[in-house]
């Protein structure tokens, strides 16, 4: 529309510098030098250091990028927009806009009414429609909609599964003993503490430490410790402990990079730096990162694989936005489903209908609504993200406005331990064919999922065989989410992938890796080659019966022992004849492994 001339002056509205950022560096990048910012920050080329400063606004540029923030206030010298004139925008697009201008009595409302002359486009995941806020209202039907289901189902979206832990201080509650004393050496008031006060105004030290291990064992058994995480805290203070906690269970990945893991909210300077690190795909850390509010919404965490609920979330709205962080599918590093970890069961909200219906309408114009001003989220917001602008400098080279920040008082919280806390239950849930979140053995699960991947036995044992590369065929099952380590854990047999797809997809009587490599060895099929051939062949099936290695034709695992002390890789192919010569000879072992079944 831009370069047609339909749309000549865009302006881009947010309520978050991440938002902003995020959509200046990537999406809006080609506008290049026709763009501007209209931010908070310490660098600036106009400077407010009072509500009566003055300040002014470039207009040559074309594209602005804009916090509410920067662009009005209380006062009259702060309502900046209006060096604009009101026709001087065509296009307003609102990112988020079921937070801050949602409500028709919010301050930030009145940008979108003096820019009533342009067309305005509202984005969000989550249409806010209460008695008292609605989107529909202000912007009219949804012109476009798409659901999650629909999002997974197409490909476009991460299926998920859920872990809800349950700890037995939050199903039984807390009653301190007669004369218990906090950390200070003040005594505890006695009443029964439940989940709601668990770190708001209670902390109990044993609880956070259970959190962190459970979350770093869940990483440790799942091979992969850098899997990027996001943990959710009540609060500022919650996510620095949290942080501490999971520093204490991680010290060798911790000690390596401090930037392990890592604490990004608003008032956190050197974590702030790093946000767009975590986010960026190729940047290994952040790894793990502790938050209250502030990656809640909009953030492009594209990586993301595990998100850690451990603060109650009331607001279905948010909810959504959380789940979110995880939906991105990043097919460049296999990233085709995660994980949520449920301990403050927040994942109740899957249950509503709402969860992922159409948007209805229940707005009630004149209603008063009891969380504004200001409402649950713009109070979120400000306790998480003090308005503020954080790039380097020379990072983006457009202009900024800037306004400063104010930082909220920390609560005062009561802090205790020694504490019996433990782990009373853990449930795994699945995303069932209709988008619900079903409870089953992950045997059954998976039984149904192989059975839509593979329409009989047959197609299976075709597909299996036509593969040259046996570990492709399982690649392509992680990244659909069907992990067949847990599987076989629980089958508790010792059977190769193939094994266990034919036994609990198929019904198929198993054989174990040993005896299937028996089974070669009886049949000497390596007789053909020389001595130094068979040598390695052998070798090679030790390997996969001992340690169930599949990719035995990837002649990296010649550099590894036992095959390094055989000799050098080139010597160990020479047998063969050539490279090629010792893919064929490994095709022939794998070929033989499975000989009965396909």
């Amino acid at each position: 529309m831009w370069k047609a001339g339909v749309k000549k002056r865009i302006l881009f509205l947010a309520d978050r510098n991440i938002l902003v950022d995020q959509t200046l560096v990537n999406d809006f990048r080609p506008f290049g030098p026709a763009m501007a910012k209209l931010s908070t920050s310490a660098k600036t080329i106009v400077r407010v250091a009072d509500s009566s400063a003055e300040r002014s606004i470039d207009t040559a540029y074309e594209i602005y990028l804009g916090l509410y923030q920067a662009m009005t206030g209380p006062e009259e010298p702060q309502k900046v927009y209006r060096q604009f004139s009101p026709g001087f925008f065509d296009l307003v697009v609102i990112d988020e806009c079921h937070r801050g201008s949602a409500a028709e009595d919010s301050a930030w409302r009145e940008i979108l009414d003096y820019f009533a002359a342009a067309t305005q486009i509202g984005l969000t995941a989550t249409p806010r429609e209460t008695e008292y806020v609605s989107n529909i209202q202000y912007f009219g039907s949804p012109v476009y909609t798409y659901s999650l289901k629909q999002g997974i189902r197409d490909g476009f979206l991460a299926p998920y599964k859920v872990i809800k832990v349950h700890i037995n201080v939050d199903v039984e509650g807390y009653r301190p003993e007669r004369g218990k004393r906090d950390q200070d050496g003040q005594e505890v008031a006695d009443r029964l503490y439940n989940q709601k006060d668990y770190d708001r105004s209670l902390v109990i030290d044993e609880r956070t430490r259970l959190v962190a291990g459970k979350v770093s064992a869940f990483l440790k058994e799942s091979g992969d410790r850098f899997q990027k995480t996001i943990v959710f805290c009540v609060d500022t203070e919650h996510a620095a402990r949290m942080r501490q906690a999971l520093i204490n269970e991680n010290p060798d990945l911790a000690g390596e990079n401090p930037r392990y893991v890592m604490r990004i909210t608003g008032n956190d300077d050197e974590g702030l730096q790093q946000l767009s690190n975590f986010i960026d795909p190729e940047a290994r850390y952040p790894t793990l990162v502790t938050t209250s509010r502030l990656l809640s919404t909009g953030v492009d965490a594209q990586t993301c694989r595990l998100i850690v609920l451990e603060r109650e979330v009331g607001s279905m709205s948010e909810f959504k936005q959380m789940v979110g962080r995880g939906t991105r599918v990043h097919e460049d590093t296999g990233k085709f489903y995660f994980t949520l970890m449920d301990f403050r069961g927040a994942t109740h909200h899957f249950a509503d209908p709402a969860f992922d219906g159409e948007p209805v309408q229940i707005y009630e114009p004149g209603a008063d609504d009891p969380m504004t001003p200001p409402d649950v989220e713009e109070r979120d917001l400000q306790e998480d993200e003090p308005p503020r602008y954080d790039t380097e400098a020379g990072e983006t080279p457009v202009p900024d406005i800037s306004l400063p920040p104010d930082a909220p008082d920390p609560r005062k919280k009561v802090y205790v331990n020694g504490i019996h806390v433990t782990l009373l239950a853990e449930r795994v849930e699945y995303l069932d064919d209709h988008g619900k979140l079903v409870t089953e053995s992950l045997r059954d699960f998976t039984r149904k999922a192989l059975q839509r991947h593979f329409a009989s036995l047959d197609n299976f044992l075709r597909r299996w065989k036509a593969a040259a590369r046996k570990q492709a065929l399982l690649e392509e099952l992680g990244n659909e989410g069907l992990l067949l380590d847990p599987l076989a854990e629980e089958v508790g047999k010792d059977l190769d992938p193939f094994d266990l797809i034919c036994h609990v997809a198929f019904d198929q009587p198993p054989l174990t890796r040993r005896e299937r490599a028996e089974k070669v060895r009886k049949r000497d099929v390596f007789t053909h080659y020389g001595p130094p051939a068979r040598a390695v062949l052998e070798a090679l099936l030790d390997k996969y019966q001992d340690q169930g290695v599949i990719n035995l034709d990837d002649v990296r695992i010649l550099q590894i022992a036992p095959f390094d002390r055989m000799g050098t890789v080139v010597e160990l192919i020479k047998p063969f004849g050539n490279r090629r010569g010792f893919e064929q000879a490994v095709h022939q072992l794998q070929s033989a492994l499975y000989q009965e079944a396909a």
